[in-house]
């Protein structure tokens, strides 16, 4: 087997012409405001891409901080100062803002992970780029931590929310979502917060309540042995659990985060990994969110999931291939020491950014690998310049505790 330098090498002008082609992306996407969600066109315009999205901007600024580009750097911390400034009165991060009106959304239902993700990136920027950004925001800070503890089950220490109320906004996910709670325990982590270690063990209890350990609280154990008599164990957490019902469509970008995070243990992010190269979850190309899509048919379905015609079996959040976490992927091959296997899963991912001339398209169809969504994408470039780094081992600042 080649080593994971001689892989890197045999790659290497794919993809060094995908690191120019992503910096290149996010200098066209910068504004004085921060960076925009994807490059500016009609379609964009009629969907609010022109914006600066909470978790868009937020997951923009941790790649952009590894480039080691001021002027990234600076578009970065620029964004997260604006969506602090319409931040709500009791502490919510918006959906998104419009930088040219100001007008700021949060969504029908809420949006929870803005708010995760703005935390995560004003930490990370704090101890890569500027020391001053967390003590500037510190105010902020405070107010989004505080709602987000409004959110939290005081027993358990996880969040709770609505259906579509995270990135996957036309999906039926809702009560304990495994994504929300990965990126909770990050937070945690990072800010030192309490209940840490009661947060990492319900989720483990709920998400995959198919082991030994039984939860402390009567309730939680009511709710682990009701899905246990009713569902089957997989290599994956279940992407959400509610009162009666609860998620078994594989949700890939959740397990990646918890595995990442490690609200997973080594043992687990193995798992997930060897379920995800089992099921040919990374093709056609890195990597489809959802492994198991759901029908029409399904309990699951919900009628709203046809919105814009996007999410029917294997397109959009229902099993569509997002390149953006396909950085996720090749970070978590990286970080279980499968050096080879991430340089490969990276190749491909700048493949994926090259289709339709370096379209650097939003997601594309989880069968055929057709580019659909919205080209230009802001998040793919920055999430494809953090894996770059890692891999190389140079910048590999992504810090999942303090």
């Amino acid at each position: 087997m080649p080593s994971a330098l001689s892989a890197a090498r045999a790659g290497e002008p794919l993809l060094q012409e995908g690191y120019r082609r992503a910096v290149a992306l996010l200098r066209r996407n910068s504004t004085p405001a921060g960076i925009l969600a994807c490059t500016p066109g009609e379609k964009a315009a009629g969907r609010h891409y022109i914006s600066i999205f909470g978790r868009d901007a937020a997951i923009c600024a941790l790649g952009m901080a590894a480039s080691e580009e001021p002027d990234l750097i600076a578009a970065a911390e620029a964004g997260l100062r604006t969506l602090a400034r319409h931040q709500a009165a009791n502490g919510q991060i918006p959906k998104y803002v419009k930088p040219e009106t100001g007008e700021a959304d949060f969504w029908y239902s809420g949006c929870i992970d803005a708010t995760l993700w703005w935390l995560i990136a004003v930490h990370s920027l704090g101890k890569r780029s500027s020391n001053a950004l967390p003590q500037e925001l510190a105010t902020a800070t405070e107010r989004a931590l505080n709602w987000l503890h409004c959110q939290e089950h005081p027993e358990w220490r996880l969040l709770q929310q609505n259906e579509a109320s995270d990135w996957a906004d036309i999906m039926p996910r809702s009560g304990f979502v495994l994504y929300s709670n990965a990126l909770w325990y990050w937070v945690k982590r990072l800010y030192k917060l309490p209940g840490e270690k009661t947060t990492r063990a319900y989720a483990n209890d709920l998400f995959y309540p198919y082991g030994n350990s039984v939860p402390g609280h009567r309730r939680a154990r009511l709710l682990v042995h009701y899905i246990r008599n009713r569902s089957k164990p997989s290599p994956f957490y279940l992407s959400f659990v509610n009162f009666s019902f609860w998620g078994e469509e594989q949700d890939i970008l959740g397990n990646l985060l918890a595995a990442l995070t490690g609200l997973a243990d080594d043992s687990r992010s193995v798992r997930i990994a060897e379920g995800i190269k089992a099921a040919a979850i990374a093709k056609p190309w890195p990597v489809r969110v959802v492994g198991r899509p759901i029908g029409r048919d399904d309990v699951l379905w919900r009628r709203y999931m046809q919105r814009h015609e996007q999410n029917y079996p294997f397109q959009y959040h229902n099993g569509g291939c997002w390149p953006f976490a396909g950085g996720f992927w090749a970070l978590l091959l990286h970080r279980l020491g499968w050096r080879n296997q991430g340089w490969q899963a990276l190749e491909q991912l700048a493949a994926a950014n090259q289709v339709g001339g370096w379209g650097f398209n939003e997601w594309l169809h989880g069968e055929s690998g057709e580019p659909l969504g919205m080209p230009g994408q802001s998040w793919n470039a920055a999430l494809y310049i953090l894996a770059r780094q890692a891999l190389g081992d140079k910048n590999n600042f992504l810090r999942f505790s303090s």
